[in-house]
């Protein structure tokens, strides 16, 4: 049982991260601010990103497609198009910072600034430009239909577990195409693990390829695949840990992972493209994606060797039902509502 003490603490954590995402507003230039005429019903959809012109396209076509009516995104200094890009289109605000994304708790400082500014009372999604939010029958019923029960239900978190996608052959060899699900054909349905961690209650799942190939003699170190993208936002919240976790505490208690009973979706993850390798490099100089970057420069080493994640018990993904039959997410029914 939590004690008063302890609950006290997650209370000045919260204050204290709102604070931290206060004082980085002043990192951020706005390029272009259209959230004067979003619409106060609108899905809003936050992004943080660095060099993603090859994801965008299909990244914003996807998300339009669900139901979102406006994106909010930071830009951490690209030095492709994707800027220009963005900057082009109608329903995108648009920021810039040149500052550290690692010193910005790995952007979570600007990311929270927004959403206190711009989310709050709204259904908001926190998203990285490398993911595709599917849910069951995610084509007939947007997210207005989800949020809608949701609300009904009276929860205001979904969950989703971040599934990663992998070409059949090397990585940074597969053919380039504007749909990331026509070159990364592979998942791994299994198996994942899972467990509540203290003091946040927030889930801890991982598992998949990247564990399997990169970190199977270190398996703490594999990555997190667990998130909270979709959240009744409030200006007094705030999230810890990338979408991993959020505070108030009692919000991580709305996805129990995959084969829970809690509805939830699923997270497509694309980072495996074709351009993989060259981020790698860059990620490896730039040491902005980790706290200890030394520690994980093995992995980016391998990373680089182009391996071949598909093996024999690779699943070709197949659409939201096959998710659904596996287990990894989990309906709660809402396509039969």
């Amino acid at each position: 049982m939590r004690s008063l003490v302890d609950a006290y603490k997650l209370v000045w954590k919260r204050r204290r991260l709102r604070w931290r995402a206060f004082r980085s507003r002043h990192q951020l230039r706005s390029v272009i601010d259209k959230s004067a005429h979003v619409d106060r019903n609108a899905i809003r959809a936050f992004i943080c990103l660095r060099n993603e012109m090859a994801r965008l396209p299909y990244f914003l076509a996807h998300h339009r497609r669900l139901g979102v009516g406006h994106f909010y995104v930071v830009d951490n200094d690209s030095t492709d198009d994707g800027h220009a890009f963005l900057a082009e289109q109608p329903d995108v605000s648009l920021w810039h910072t040149t500052n550290s994304y690692r010193a910005a708790r790995f952007g979570l400082d600007w990311i929270n600034w927004l959403m206190a500014r711009h989310g709050h009372g709204a259904w908001c999604l926190l998203l990285d430009a490398d993911e595709l939010l599917i849910y069951a029958d995610y084509a007939k019923q947007d997210l207005h239909q989800l949020t809608e029960w949701l609300d009904r239900r009276g929860q205001h978190a979904f969950g989703a577990l971040m599934l990663d996608l992998y070409p059949r052959g090397a990585l940074g060899v597969a053919a380039a195409s504007n749909d990331p699900l026509q070159v990364l054909e592979g998942f791994d349905a299994g198996p994942y693990r899972a467990a509540r961690q203290g003091p946040l209650g927030n889930l801890w799942v991982q598992g998949g390829p990247r564990e399997r190939v990169f970190f199977a003699q270190n398996m703490r170190r594999a990555p997190t695949l667990n998130k909270l993208p979709l959240v009744r936002w409030h200006r007094h919240y705030t999230f810890v840990n990338s979408a991993h976790s959020v505070l108030p505490r009692r919000l991580n208690f709305e996805y129990d992972g995959p084969g829970g009973s809690a509805p939830s979706g699923i997270l497509l993850h694309t980072k495996f493209l074709p351009d993989v390798l060259d981020r790698a490099d860059e990620d490896l100089d730039r040491r902005q994606h980790f706290h200890d970057p030394d520690a994980f420069a093995g992995y980016y080493n391998e990373l680089k060797a182009a391996p071949t994640l598909w093996h024999e018990d690779t699943r070709r993904y197949a659409g939201w039902q096959q998710l659904l039959d596996l287990g990894l997410m989990t309906d709660g029914g809402f396509a039969n509502h």
